[in-house]
C-alpha cells in the first residue's frame, strides 16, 4: 500500500487570514448564522495574536494525520511549537511502524516556514546530519498533508474559505469549555483571503487538488482562539481514493518558539532514493515537487 510519508515516506498523497481583529470573549451570536461564520473566518487572525487583545501568537502543537486505503489506516504523529507571528515552527514527526510491527523509521525533525518546510532524518539515501528543503508553493497539496503535519497556520487560515458553519454545542477539550463548529471550507477563497506568507502553498493546493471543498470541524475556546481542527482531504491516487484525515491539537499559548534555519552547507542537494519507502518506486531532486501527479 502507498503509506503517506514525508515527501515520498508519507506522500501518496502529494501527488496529490481571515477577517481581522475580534479578540476577546466570544459573543453569544457566535453560536449560529453569520456570526458563527465570522468566528470560525479569524481564527488564523485570533492567532496571531497582534491587534486580537488575546494571549495567542504561538502555541503547543499535536497533530495526527491518518490516512485510509483499500481497508489500511496509517497515522503519522506530530509535535513541537509553532509561532504564529512569524508563521515558523518546530515539530518531531514520528512515522507509522512497519506491517511486521517493527519500526524502521527514526524520528523525523520538520521545520515550518513560510514557504519552506525542511526535514532531518528524512532517510532515503539522505545524510543524517543532512536537512532537506522543500519548497511548499511548487507541492501539488501545498504541503497540506505531504509532511504528515498540516502546518498549522494553514490548518487556521483554511477556515478563511467556509461560507456556512453549524453550530454543534459546546464541549470539553482537555479541561477547557470549547464550541464546535461544523463546516465545508474552499480552498481557493481560502487562499485569497490568507495572509501574504500563506497565500502561496494554499494556492498551489488549490490548484493542485481536484475538488476545492475540504470538510472540517474546528473548536474555538471562548476567547476565540483555535483549541483543535480537523480536516478531512479526499483524492484520487493510482486508481484508488485516499482519504486523509488531519487533526491539529493547540494549548499552551504564549510558549517561546525558537525556529533557526539551517545554513545552506547543511542543506543536501542531491537525489532521494524515494524507492526505499513503502509504495514510492521514482526518485526526485532534494527540493524539487514529488513527482506523484495530481492529488
Amino acid at each position: 500500500m502507498c503509506a503517506l510519508a514525508v515527501v515520498g515516506v508519507m506522500v501518496a498523497a502529494a501527488g496529490c487570514a481571515g477577517d481581522g481583529g475580534g479578540g476577546g470573549r466570544a459573543a453569544a451570536d457566535d453560536r449560529s448564522g453569520p456570526g458563527a461564520v465570522a468566528a470560525v473566518r479569524r481564527a488564523a487572525a485570533v492567532l496571531a495574536g497582534p491587534g486580537s487583545g488575546v494571549a495567542a501568537g504561538s502555541a503547543e502543537v499535536v497533530t495526527s494525520m491518518e490516512t485510509a486505503a483499500g481497508g489500511t489506516r496509517v497515522t503519522i504523529r506530530g509535535k513541537g511549537t509553532y509561532d504564529f507571528r512569524t508563521q515558523s515552527g518546530r515539530l518531531k514527526v514520528v512515522l507509522p511502524q512497519d506491517p511486521a510491527g517493527e519500526d524502521e523509521h527514526r524520528p523525523i525533525t520538520e521545520l515550518l516556514a513560510p514557504g519552506a518546510l525542511y526535514m532531518m532524518n528524512r532517510g532515503a539515501g539522505v545524510p543524517a546530519d543532512k536537512w532537506v528543503r522543500i519548497d511548499t508553493t511548487a507541492l501539488a497539496d501545498g504541503n497540506l498533508v505531504t509532511g504528515g503535519v498540516t502546518d498549522p497556520m494553514a490548518a487556521a487560515e483554511l477556515l478563511g474559505g467556509v461560507s456556512a458553519v453549524t453550530y454543534v454545542g459546546e464541549t470539553d477539550l482537555a479541561g477547557v469549555t470549547v464550541r464546535h463548529y461544523r463546516g465545508t471550507t474552499d480552498i481557493a477563497r481560502a487562499a485569497h483571503r490568507a495572509s501574504a506568507a500563506s497565500r502561496g502553498a494554499l494556492t498551489a493546493a488549490a490548484n493542485g487538488f481536484r475538488t476545492d471543498t475540504v470538510p472540517f470541524d474546528a473548536y474555538l475556546d471562548e476567547q476565540g482562539r483555535l483549541r483543535k481542527v480537523r480536516h478531512r482531504f479526499s483524492f484520487a491516487n493510482a486508481g484508488q481514493t485516499r482519504e486523509v484525515v488531519s487533526t491539529t491539537l493547540l494549548y499552551g499559548f504564549g510558549v517561546v518558539v525558537s525556529v533557526p534555519l539551517p545554513d545552506a552547507r547543511d542543506i543536501y542537494t542531491g537525489e532521494i532514493e524515494q524507492g526505499r519507502t513503502p509504495g514510492t518506486a521514482d526518485r526526485t531532486d532534494a527540493g524539487s515537487r514529488p513527482s506523484t501527479g495530481r492529488p
